[in-house]
């Protein structure tokens, strides 16, 4: 079932509180301990609180207790947190890896104890129940699309991101490339990357470029640093592609202060206020929003079932993605908003 059915009645109901115990679980009305479960993100963002609304429509709904938790340093951050959890019983845990292949192990031993189902990016050779989560390499030549749609003739192009070590951010990355370059759809368990530091990515049956990926840790100010670097650098750069949230802000910063608006093409993802202006604006043209209030409420719902025994019919779970240009900007900035408010008030 899709949320937005029930937002409204929702919201006129009470916030729950935030599990917070230390040891044992809080006592429900019945005498039982309370089912409680955790959102573990892979950093701090405005992405996150939006997410965090869909945790609190289903922690109502469910009648569940839910603590959402945003690591602001990473792995090790996200470790610690994980680790605390357990120590409290916690019945079941959705995360967001920041490393999967450095993670699994860990992870591994999260699942040996509790639920662990992962969203948003997935760590496949862990012992992970399920992921949930928007299909990254669609979602990327939907990203590619919308490049075509601002670039009719063509030209170059660059990618920014935060890291690579994502593999939302690598299946990503794949699609925007293979969709500019007119390659076949690859499938999303055989993908074939391009090496991270690929430059000048071109084909003989393609109008563009791609120059080169830029990463930035998660580091905003080098983010923006990375944007104004490309500017510099390429005199013939047509279009700027941010992968995560605040790529496409920064590339717009950049682009404003190189006095470039216009002549630079911004697409991007996900649905941060200033990117969502600069498509009102005609500053931008779209971006790819991934809803993620769905990731969270799909998660707690999910882990709600599984421990009522429900085990899930597959080990992944799509979230549908949506284009968001100047045609729908209007409708869908008003849901965002509305989301974002339920989220800041866990």
């Amino acid at each position: 079932m899709k949320i937005h059915s029930k937002i409204i009645s929702l919201l006129l109901l009470p916030l729950l509180g935030s599990f917070s115990g230390c040891g044992n679980k809080p006592v429900g009305e019945g005498g039982d301990a309370e089912v409680s479960f955790a959102y573990v993100t892979n950093g701090v963002d405005p992405f996150w609180d939006l997410c965090a609304a869909g945790v609190r429509i289903a922690e109502k709904e469910f009648g569940v207790t839910c603590e959402v938790l945003m690591p602001p340093k990473g792995v090790v951050d996200q470790k610690r947190m994980m680790e605390t959890l357990l120590a409290k019983g916690i019945d079941g845990i959705a995360v967001s890896p920041v490393d999967a292949e450095n993670q699994t192990p860990f992870l591994n031993e999260v699942a040996g104890n509790t639920i662990l189902i992962t969203n948003d990016s997935d760590a496949p050779k862990s012992k992970r129940l399920v992921f949930i989560g928007t299909n990254n390499y669609k979602a990327g030549r939907s990203l590619g699309g919308l490049v075509k749609k601002a670039l009719p003739e063509g030209g170059e192009v660059m990618l920014f991101v935060g890291r690579l070590e994502q593999l939302n951010a690598r299946q990503r990355r794949q699609g925007v490339i293979d969709e500019l370059l007119g390659r076949p759809e690859q499938s999303l368990d055989l993908l074939k990357y391009d090496p991270v530091d690929a430059t000048n990515l071109a084909s003989a049956g393609s109008k563009y470029t791609i120059l080169d990926t830029r990463t930035d840790n998660f580091d905003k100010a080098r983010a923006k640093s990375n944007a104004e670097d490309a500017i510099a650098k390429y005199k013939n750069l047509k279009c700027m592609v941010g992968l995560f949230a605040y790529n496409p802000p920064s590339c717009i910063d950049a682009i404003k202060e190189a006095d470039k608006l216009g002549d630079i093409k911004v697409c991007g993802f996900d649905e941060q206020d200033a990117l969502l202006q600069a498509i009102t604006d005609g500053h931008a043209y779209g971006t790819i929003s991934q809803q993620p209030w769905e990731y969270g409420y799909e998660s707690i719902k999910m882990l709600k079932n599984i421990s009522d025994g429900v085990q899930p019919q597959t080990t992944y779970q799509e979230v549908a993605f949506l284009e968001v240009t100047k045609e729908n900007i209007d409708e869908f900035w008003a849901k965002k908003k509305e989301m974002a408010e339920l989220g800041k008030s866990q």
